[in-house]
């Protein structure tokens, strides 16, 4: 029991982004704790302090499990974390916009640190070790900064901390908001660019930007910001992961495990699975269909669903799933496979109730062709707007916004951080169409759901404009320094994060 306090202590302390606590807290408690090593070995790593870092990781991984005992998933997860720690580490002074972790990264490493399996992997050649030429981040006092970039910091800090869900299970960290803070105001000034017919240098090629391009800013934000977290594209997986599926699951209801994360969407999620289950036997079993709506009347919950599957359809047996699908804006009629709801197990109390995201090659590439034509129209749209004050563009250019934006949702491209990547894209694209968000995210709502659960673009678009409570922006964010001249290598991004900017409390926060 008092290892399993630790344990939650420390991961609340971490995602309080208080990790100089972990440091001394943790390890005070427990000098020896597994957990308390590992926390430190990231703390220290996120921080820049990658010696400290690295040193901390050898001593869990050094800790082997005894034979027949299960690795701790600290054990599991220290290598993969030592390894991308060596490879920041060696790129923390070399400009953003000359190498790609994602081509970088052996594909087999990648694959096995998202899906989080046992660092056995053939043929593996190891990252260089530190190099003592590269020292580690110094802290940055806020006051170093010039006025202007302090006043960049504070309205990250704003921003990002507008993308916090209300939501049982999700704490606040604001090392995460200044950082999606500052990729939304990247996301803005790039698209900006973008649409005043600017170039942008990716990769170190210059071109114009893409979809992925614009992503891709909150990626590297977000990468950064938790080192912890494999933040990848999927697509870039190797060809032999691609072909046979990569699965985000979501466990809602495990046995007597509710997953109070989701609670708000059940309701919704029922209702679905049972219109599904008419239209099956409305096709199938036409003669019993008034029997069947009469028993799902009388179901209110998803765990009495299992009995009354299994007295209508004996190839129920011990579950079943049901498929969502994405409507097509390309192509009128078209659907996209969206995510599976399975239903598993022999009673009530003894169920797994989940939802799953199959992201396969085949998948992958229809969205891309839904998105990439969205993404040309908003471009085109975009220099339009820059030209004209019309409403009825702006009205036009926020509905492309959302759109591109659900089928992003519905793909879930990324291993992790989907959800924040993509909501620091909706907002500050939005605001290089001259629109701010000022609404909050209502309490139990989580908006990577409310695209996947949405009938549509559209019906997405209707609900997220309802609580955004849209106002045009200011035009003192014109004022502001570029994000990415001013933190233009991994050592400025993580000296920005760690600073202290308590003085904004002192300061007007929000521009006006």
């Amino acid at each position: 029991m008092k290892l399993y306090a630790i344990t939650i202590s420390a991961n609340m302390i971490y995602l309080h982004n208080n990790e100089s606590e972990i440091k001394s807290r943790c390890l005070q408690l427990e000098p020896y704790n597994e957990v308390c090593q590992y926390m430190k070995g990231l703390s220290h790593v996120a921080m820049g302090q990658f010696y400290e870092g690295i040193k901390a990781q050898t001593k869990v991984m050094l800790n082997d499990p005894l034979p027949g005992q299960k690795a701790s998933p600290e054990y599991l997860k220290v290598k993969y974390l030592r390894e991308y720690s060596r490879y920041l580490h060696a790129h923390l002074d070399t400009p953003l916009t000359e190498y790609n972790i994602d081509i970088d990264l052996p594909g087999n490493f990648k694959d096995h640190w998202a899906k989080n399996l046992p660092f056995l992997i053939e043929n593996y050649e190891e990252q260089p070790g530190l190099q003592p030429h590269i020292k580690d981040v110094l802290f940055q006092n806020f006051e170093s900064y010039r006025t202007d970039v302090q006043e960049l910091i504070c309205v990250a800090d704003h921003l990002g901390s507008m993308m916090q869900y209300e939501t049982p299970g999700f704490l606040p960290n604001k090392r995460i908001h200044r950082a999606m803070g500052l990729a939304t105001l990247e996301v803005m000034q790039a698209v900006q660019r973008t649409w005043a017919n600017s170039k942008v240098r990716m990769n170190g090629k210059t071109r114009l930007m893409q979809w992925r391009d614009m992503f891709d800013i909150a990626v590297k934000w977000r990468r950064i910001a938790d080192p912890d977290q494999p933040v990848l594209w999927l697509d870039q997986m190797p060809a032999r992961s691609l072909s046979r599926g990569f699965n985000n699951h979501i466990n809602l209801i495990r046995g007597q495990v509710i997953n109070m994360r989701y609670l708000e969407y059940f309701e919704k999620i029922l209702h679905f699975i049972k219109d599904r289950i008419l239209v099956y036997h409305g096709a199938n079993n036409p003669k019993g269909l008034m029997e069947v709506r009469e028993a799902l009347e009388k179901v209110h919950k998803v765990e009495d669903l299992l009995p009354i599957m299994k007295q209508f359809n004996s190839k129920t047996r011990d579950g079943f799933t049901v498929n969502t699908k994405v409507p097509s804006l390309k192509d009128q009629g078209k659907e996209y496979d969206g995510f599976t709801i399975t239903i598993t197990g022999d009673k009530v109390g003894n169920i797994l109730f989940s939802v799953e995201t199959q992201t396969t090659e085949e998948r992958t590439q229809l969205y891309h062709a839904e998105i990439d034509a969205l993404y040309k129209d908003l471009t085109a749209k975009g220099k339009i707007l820059i030209l004209s004050a019309e409403l009825g563009e702006a009205d036009a250019v926020c509905n492309l916004i959302l759109s591109l934006v659900y089928y992003f949702y519905n793909l879930m491209p990324l291993s992790r951080g989907s959800s924040v990547i993509a909501y620091s894209v909706i907002m500050g694209a939005l605001m290089a169409s001259g629109k701010e968000v000022s609404g909050k995210i209502p309490k139990g709502k989580l908006v990577d759901f409310e695209a996947m659960t949405a009938l549509g673009s559209e019906a997405f678009s209707k609900i997220a404009r309802s609580w955004m409570n849209l106002k045009s922006i200011s035009p003192s964010y014109k004022s502001l320094p570029s994000v990415s001249e001013t933190f233009p290598t991994l050592r400025t991004m993580i000296e920005v994060l760690n600073t202290d900017s308590s003085q904004c409390l002192k300061k007007t926060v929000v521009v006006v």
